[in-house]
């Protein structure tokens, strides 16, 4: 099956009426049982696309990680921003992802005039920014695909890291994912201070 292409035409057509810089939203790491929920902003130089860009669940692990240094190198702005397991489990995997997205929009050296956010919400956003929310964005919009990149890459290697704190369990395979390797360390071990503890078989332990 051919790699879908997402393309730059809802950026252009902001830019045309005067919402530019476009910045596009993505997040990693809504469904594992363990590990912080990781969002990324990205502002791309239209003179500079990377070629390639398609949705980060889409492309190899080696692919991502060629395509992140092209997009830090190349892009305007780029910021990744965080929710812990607590955060998680205090107000809920949505309003978590949420927060992170929030705070990488503000933490782009670039303000942007409007956000393109994968998936069916829109963060708070600062006074005077616009946002639009669009299912499958990361598959659509090129800027929201390097977002998905980021945020990937981002949270692979906060997992990666994670695994040499605890070697036990396996981060650096399955990313925090509930793998049957994951769910066999949990019931030999127990749960770390990373895992969510309000997520599936996790509660009541």
């Amino acid at each position: 099956m051919a790699l879908i292409c997402p393309t730059y035409i809802i950026e252009t057509q902001a830019v045309a009426q005067g919402l530019g810089p476009v910045a596009g939203i993505d997040e990693a790491g809504r469904g594992p049982l363990a590990g912080p929920v990781v969002a990324a902003a990205v502002i791309l130089d239209p003179a500079d696309i990377p070629a390639g860009l398609a949705d980060s669940k889409m492309l190899t692990e080696e692919r991502r990680e060629e395509l992140y240094a092209e997009i830090m190198q190349s892009a305007l702005a780029v910021a990744c921003a965080s929710s812990s397991p607590a955060r998680i489990d205090r107000i809920n995997i949505r309003q978590a992802t949420l927060f992170a997205m929030s705070a990488c929009v503000s933490a782009l050296a670039i303000r942007p005039r409007h956000v393109l956010v994968d998936g069916k919400d829109v963060p708070p956003l600062p006074l005077g920014l616009s946002g639009e929310a669009i299912v499958a964005g990361d598959a659509k919009v090129v800027s929201i695909a390097a977002a998905s990149i980021i945020a990937k890459v981002h949270r692979d290697r906060l997992m990666r890291r994670l695994a040499e704190a605890y070697p036990a369990y396996g981060f650096d395979i399955h990313k925090g994912y509930g793998t049957a390797q994951h769910r066999a360390a949990i019931a030999e071990h127990g749960p770390t201070p990373d895992h969510r503890m309000t997520f599936g078989s996790l509660k009541g332990l």
